[in-house]
């Protein structure tokens, strides 16, 4: 029994952290959809059935069976795809490709957790207008009020989310009940719109329409996004919650959809078409569904919001990403972080966004072209790995839904000169700072020319015995002995400060996302000693709990900082970068009385 019960905690848990995207898209999908399209019976049957076919292939298909079917101890996303990918690779060159393109998807998926805030917040504040008396409400009142949301949102930030996350989930049970409800009533009045699960009428659809039905397609994709969430929330909650909540949220989803469906072939005339079903169905009822409405997309942006701080903290562990300041909200969960960069860089852009385009109808002409970008490098990385560990008959299925990933990329396509052209803005900031940082890293490494393993040992025993031991232990920051960085072999050789015991630390990532361990690898020299901390991708370990507990005193720790000098531009950019970040040592908050930072100069 008590199993049972914690299953149906974790899938109610699920509905709160990882559905509240794709569960809020109701809100906006058809309204922006038949801004586009005429309000014909054949039109409503053939974008719905258009609908329930881009939820059951991108979503159902790609990310629910075949992705989520593809996991690295537990966890998924598009770098746990990469990492399962190059393992299978031979050519250097596609190893490259394929960094690439992992850090475009990073960046789309940033450039995502902008515009999703921004369109959630505005469509759902947008519900006033039907509520007697807010009918003439100026658009500028509305866009400040979903500004005064979104702001309170990111500012609640840094305090956590544990304590209100325990309701994202109840809360959100609601909302699907109430979808589903009210689309069963109107799918009763008009019964028709059923024909719409046979997918003949989404082919109809866009054969009789052209390139219209094709543009139309670029709105449609509005119903899958966050079907990605998914995949990426694997790692916390587990595939099997996931997926039962799956079907609950599917079923609800295109009840809904076919409901709003009816109601558009009833009332043509309808402009926000699920607030108006709604109120028409039930108008003592409308404005608690309005409340619901502004809760679940705050729940949807929160989401989003964790999910961002996720992701560049997978991106800075994994190197691709400067150190940026991380603080836990929760001592129980370690995956609750912020990172203030992030979020105060994602609260300008929402803003700006919102200013910008100041009505969710408008705001969608931006939306869509990140979504189908990562969905189609989800795609594509998806075949590769089906074809090279020889599972045919997934590969040819993961190719089929490659195919219509990039159909509906090229459809999105379209709405770059329409405000499309904004998500590539904010997915190339991101980008150029992987780009910087990690091309300046690998430039960096070749300039500051490390020593080799066996020179370094033969000079420190050399040194060891010439010069005067200082007592106690000292340690220093390494990513191995192979190859010893600069600043060690300044400090030992050239200043002459070598203690009676050194300890070089190498911190390792492991693969899965939690979990430390620590041990003394081996000891190449009297006197040195090699102590290994091998960590989960997700973890910040507790530097000082685990000296303490391998019986270490450090009496000092050196770590290497460099002065770059260089004429390029992006040079000093990467140069200003590395100088605003914290260190290594201020990043795993190592005691400031111990340390001692050695400068060495580099030209590049």
């Amino acid at each position: 029994m008590r199993k049972y019960q914690a299953s149906v905690t974790a899938v109610v848990r699920s509905l709160g952290l990882v559905f509240g995207d794709i569960g809020t898209s109701p809100i906006y999908t058809l309204a922006v959809v038949f801004l586009m399209t005429e309000r014909t019976e054949a039109h409503c049957i053939g974008v719905l059935s258009l609908i329930i076919w881009t939820v059951t292939v991108l979503v159902s298909i790609e990310y629910a069976w075949l992705a989520m079917s593809l996991s690295r101890k537990g966890e998924g996303g598009t770098i746990v795809l990469r990492e399962l990918l190059v393992p299978l690779l031979k050519s250097g060159r596609s190893v490259g490709v394929v960094s690439v393109l992992s850090f475009v998807g990073i960046s789309l998926l940033i450039g995502d957790g902008v515009i999703t805030p921004a369109i959630s917040i505005l469509s759902a504040v947008e519900g006033t207008l039907l509520i007697p008396g807010f009918e003439k409400t100026p658009v500028d009142v509305l866009v400040v009020a979903a500004a005064v949301i979104a702001i309170g949102l990111f500012s609640v930030q840094r305090r956590g989310t544990e304590k209100v996350a325990g309701t994202f989930g109840p809360v959100m049970v609601i909302w699907f009940c109430a979808l589903a409800f009210s689309g069963i009533a109107s799918i009763l009045q008009s019964p028709q719109v059923l024909k719409a699960l046979n997918p003949y009428y989404a082919f109809d659809f866009l054969r009789h329409n052209g390139l219209t039905g094709f543009l139309v397609l670029s709105e449609v994709i509005l119903c899958a996004t966050g079907g990605e969430a998914l995949y990426a929330d694997m790692g916390h909650l587990g595939r099997k919650p996931i997926v039962t909540a799956w079907y609950f949220v599917c079923a609800a989803l295109l009840l809904n959809y076919m409901g709003q469906s009816a109601y558009l072939i009833r009332t043509p005339g309808a402009k926000n078409v699920l607030f108006e079903m709604i109120y028409h169905q039930a108008s003592f009822l409308y404005v608690p569904f309005l409340v619901l409405s502004i809760m679940a997309t705050v729940i949807a942006s929160q989401a989003m919001i964790s999910g961002m701080f996720s992701i560049v903290y997978q991106s800075m562990t994994t190197r691709v990403m400067p150190l940026f300041r991380v603080e836990y909200t929760s001592k129980e969960m370690h995956s609750q972080i912020y990172i203030g960069v992030v979020n105060w860089f994602l609260l300008l852009a929402v803003l700006l966004v919102m200013y910008e385009f100041r009505e969710s109808g408008k705001l969608a002409a931006a939306y869509g072209l990140a979504v189908t970008g990562t969905m189609s490098l989800t795609g594509l990385f998806m075949t590769w790995i089906f074809w090279l560990k020889r599972k045919r008959s997934l590969a040819a299925v993961s190719a089929v839904v490659f195919v219509v990933d990039i159909v509906y990329f090229l459809a999105n396509a379209c709405k770059i000169p329409h405000g499309g052209y904004w998500s590539l803005i904010l997915a190339s900031i991101p980008l150029a700072v992987i780009f910087l940082y990690t091309e300046g890293q690998k430039r960096l490494y070749r300039r500051l020319r490390p020593m080799d393993r066996t020179p370094f040992l033969a000079e420190y025993l050399k040194r060891r015995e010439s010069t005067r031991l200082i007592e106690g232990t000292a340690l220093f920051f390494s990513r191995g002995i192979e190859k010893v960085p600069p600043y060690l072999v300044n400090t030992m050789f050239e200043n002459g400060v070598v203690y009676e015991d050194n300890i070089i630390v190498s911190v390792v990532r492991r693969d899965d996302p939690f979990g430390i361990a620590w041990f003394f690898r081996d000891e190449p020299a009297p006197g040195l000693r090699i102590f290994e901390i091998q960590t989960g991708y997700m973890e910040i370990p507790d530097m000082e709990r685990i000296f303490r507990e391998a019986a270490i005193s450090p009496r000092t720790i050196f770590y290497g900082m460099e002065d770059i000098a260089t004429h390029s531009f992006f040079w000093r950019v990467f140069s200003i970068m590395k100088r605003l970040t914290p260190s290594f040592v201020q990043f795993y908050r190592m005691p400031s009385h111990l340390l001692h930072g050695v400068v060495t100069r580099v030209e590049m």
